[in-house]
């Protein structure tokens, strides 16, 4: 388990919630500075397609937005660094604008069909992509129409696990195309095959 996740996440607030309910609370101690994605973590980053970014407003509210793209978007330069390209998009800027005067985010990552997800704590910069030309134009998708105008580095702190009750299965196109691809392909066979007899 990632203690550091634990230790930035229990604050007094949530110990004195945790005694009201439970009659004692959780007592995190020994944590190390940041807790480092492993194999792991990495796999599971890389068979992403989508994520959720957490940042906070200047006036103290929470922001989400979706990220999408195609698997591997976001990748991990080390065991302490993510990275994803920015694209052209509504012009609204929140999460820029949040992270320009507080660079903590939250990340949470789905796998639906498995019911797995994954928590990680960071402090993200957002960059100009014309100061990152190479890099920009690694971490750019083909398929995309939109250019990328800023690369997002996040130097993670720590990560958590979570367990899968109550995690719907859902499934893209693509997997359930997959799932169903032997069952067509079965079907057709055994059409072919009622076709002939009747002939």
């Amino acid at each position: 388990m990632a203690m550091k996740y634990l230790e930035t996440m229990m604050t007094d607030s949530v110990l004195r919630a945790q005694h009201h309910y439970y009659g004692h609370a959780a007592n995190i101690t020994g944590a190390p500075e940041r807790d480092l994605l492993g194999e792991g973590e990495a796999d599971f980053i890389g068979a992403r397609d989508s994520f959720y970014l957490s940042t906070v407003s200047e006036t103290g509210w929470p922001y989400v937005q979706h990220r999408g793209g195609p698997k591997g978007f976001l990748r991990l330069l080390n065991p302490s660094t993510l990275i994803f390209a920015d694209y052209q998009g509504n012009r609204q800027l929140l999460s820029t604008g949040n992270l320009s005067v507080d660079d903590r985010v939250s990340l949470f990552l789905m796998d639906y069909p498995n019911r797995a997800r994954l928590k990680i704590l960071g402090h993200a910069r957002v960059e100009d992509a014309r100061l990152h030309t190479d890099l920009a134009a690694q971490l750019a998708n083909p398929g995309m129409k939109a250019r990328v105008e800023r690369i997002v580095f996040i130097d993670v702190v720590s990560f958590d696990w979570n367990c899968p009750k109550y995690i719907t299965p859902r499934y893209s196109l693509e997997e359930v195309e997959e799932l169903v691809g032997p069952l067509k392909a079965r079907i057709a066979e055994l059409e072919a095959q009622l076709s002939m007899t009747k002939a």
